[in-house]
This record gives C-alpha cells, sequence and structure tokens, in this order.
C-alpha cells in the first residue's frame, strides 16, 4: 500500500517490515484486525492497518460502517509502545536496545 501524508510517500513495498499483528479473524469478518509495524529508510515508522466494520479501521456515512485500509504515521515511542503490547522482544532488542534492561 502505498500513501502520501505531509508530502511524503510511505509505501509499504519499499519499506521494512519490523513485526505484524493478527486478531486471528479472516478479512470478511466485521471484527478482523491486521497491523504491520514498517520503518522506512529515513528511520520513520508507520502501521499498516487493516480493518473491518467493527475495529477502530473502519469509517461511516453516518447510516452504515465500512473497513478500511490505511497508514497511520508512528513515533519512535509508538513504535516501541506497540511492540510491547504485542509481546515482539526481538524486535524490541533490535530497534530499540536502548530502552531496555535485564530486571
Amino acid at each position: 500500500m502505498k500513501k502520501i501524508i505531509n508530502k511524503k510517500v510511505y509505501d509499504t513495498e519499499k519499506s521494512c517490515l519490523i513485526a505484524e499483528f493478527s486478531n486471528g479473524f479472516t478479512n470478511r469478518d466485521f471484527r478482523f484486525l491486521y497491523e504491520g509495524l514498517y520503518i522506512t529508510r529515513s528511520g520513520q515508522f508507520f502501521l499498516h492497518a487493516e480493518g473491518g466494520p467493527l475495529t477502530k479501521y473502519s469509517d461511516s456515512n453516518g447510516s452504515s460502517n465500512w473497513g478500511i485500509e490505511t497508514i497511520v504515521l508512528q513515533t519512535s515511542n509508538d513504535a516501541y509502545k506497540w511492540l510491547e503490547q504485542n509481546n515482539k522482544f526481538e524486535e524490541i532488542e533490535k530497534y530499540f536496545p536502548e530502552l531496555i534492561s535485564e530486571g
């Protein structure tokens, strides 16, 4: 997917996929949710996200809802939190080693 945000192109094919999350539902289910965390060559994190009508990745015209596919920019702090929430320990060690230490 490609999307222009603030005159910059974010392209999943030209960026590095760091980690993925799916809630396990198929894309035909209204609860389907997928997120892929990417980093661009310039170091910008973003989520490539898809969701069904009953998820946060949906749109509405007032009388009906539908799922959407989008790109959402992430700060490095947002990216770290996403990785932590989704138990992506190896990715945290690779991309954020300075933020973690032995307990």
